[in-house]
């Protein structure tokens, strides 16, 4: 496994907040319009929800738990951090 990893996420302060995002992905609406229009992380909202490339201990541990497991081109299940609930979809 790659010790390096390309992701975006959705950042929103409430699990319910969270699960509505779920629902809009399932019914295909695109992950980063959603991550510009509803993500509280404004720095990387701008951009789609993009991170960029990170390696372990560059993001905090109940994110990058989350991140780590995910195949390319999946999207987790909301992951809770200190800083709310993230949606992750890893690209790379």
């Amino acid at each position: 496994m790659s010790n390096k990893i390309k992701c975006s996420h959705i950042l929103v302060s409430k699990q319910s907040e969270a699960l509505a995002i779920m629902e809009k992905l399932k019914n295909g609406e695109k992950f980063g319009k959603l991550a510009k229009e509803l993500s509280i992380d404004s720095g990387s909202a701008k951009k789609d929800g993009n991170l960029g490339y990170f390696t372990k201990g560059m993001m905090v541990k109940p994110f990058e738990d989350a991140a780590f497991k995910l195949q390319v081109g999946e999207t987790s299940e909301p992951v809770k951090s200190e800083f709310g609930y993230h949606i992750i979809k890893r690209f790379g």
